[in-house]
């Protein structure tokens, strides 16, 4: 299947160093050598911006000129979206290459997606067609017809993650549905089978990458306000407490942490009322609600990171 890379950042970051390991996946330390592209949310200023610079090649990333050119131009981003290919469904075209784009409410919106889905053939209509003949791309198509149907106008992202909570399983049925999506505003993503993300904040410290001969100390080029969450099919890095998704879990990373998950981040209910069986008065058990035990919405960060000219090279007040 394919591989899957995403990041959300507090300062416009560049993924220089995780793309670097990323793309060896595409055909070098891995077989996903049928293409592969990436997203950029390209910032403005120090803003999440919302024009889109979209890379796509049909040839394998560890020796696409195109992957070699991004490991060394840094483009700074809050969210970015990217994806090495192993065909299953669909021939090894341009038009079949992961991330796909889709505009909705005035703004783009980014998809990629690892999985097969089984007779999966929803209904579409309107606005949103596939242009190649993957999976991955009517799905994408079908969320973006069905978030349209939900929402007179850009919900907030809360309420973007309640509606993907509701039409996720109704895609997840036909199979795997391993995806990253993103609109510029926060990075969502479900994992049905492989799933990880690391959270990068201060103190940063030297990271190893697993796919190349790269060690990068992020303590070098980071600020203590810099922050971001990278999501990964498998870890990049050797040495980072890389925290895998539960099978059916969505969830959201926005301003460079982990903002909400399928548990939804908040207390279950509390028990039942007990009836009193000397009246009718219900009676609540006494103590706090119980408490989430996923710490979904903690501000803590995993304190790992990297660096040299192939890093994750957040924007600090100086150039990087």
């Amino acid at each position: 299947m394919c591989q899957l890379l995403g990041m959300n950042s507090h300062l416009p970051a560049s993924l220089t160093l995780s793309f670097t390991g990323f793309s060896q996946r595409g055909g070098c330390t891995d077989h996903h050598g049928d293409g592969w592209g990436i997203a950029f949310f390209e910032s403005d200023g120090a803003s999440p911006g919302k024009g889109v610079r979209h890379f796509v090649d049909k040839t394998s990333a560890a020796t696409s000129p195109i992957a070699q050119m991004l490991k060394s131009y840094p483009i700074k981003s809050h969210n970015v979206v990217a994806h090495v290919r192993k065909a299953t469904v669909g021939q090894v075209t341009l038009e079949n290459t992961h991330p796909f784009v889709r505009e909705l409410w005035g703004r783009y919106w980014v998809f990629a997606h690892n999985g097969d889905l089984k007779n999966y053939a929803p209904y579409l209509h309107g606005h949103f067609k596939p242009v190649g003949n993957t999976d991955s791309e009517r799905a994408f198509c079908w969320l973006m017809q069905e978030l349209s149907k939900s929402h007179a106008d850009v919900p907030t992202v809360d309420e973007l993650t309640r509606t993907l909570q509701e039409l996720t399983p109704q895609i997840s049925k036909h199979g795997t549905f391993n995806f990253l999506l993103s609109n510029g505003q926060a990075l969502w993503a479900h994992a049905t089978t492989k799933l990880c993300y690391v959270l990068r904040a201060h103190p940063f410290h030297e990271v190893h990458l697993k796919d190349d001969d790269v060690a990068v100390n992020l303590a070098q080029l980071n600020s203590p306000e810099d922050r971001l969450a990278i999501v990964v099919t498998e870890p990049l890095t050797t040495d980072e407490d890389w925290t895998a998704f539960a099978p059916g879990e969505l969830k959201v990373f926005v301003d460079g942490t982990l903002a909400r998950c399928s548990c939804q981040c908040a207390a279950p209910p509390r028990p039942a009322p007990v009836t009193d069986p000397f009246g009718p008065v219900p009676v609540v058990p006494e103590g706090p609600a119980p408490q989430c035990e996923q710490a979904c919405g903690a501000s803590e960060a995993c304190p790992s990171a990297a660096s040299r000219a192939c890093t994750n090279m957040a924007a600090t007040s100086n150039p990087v």
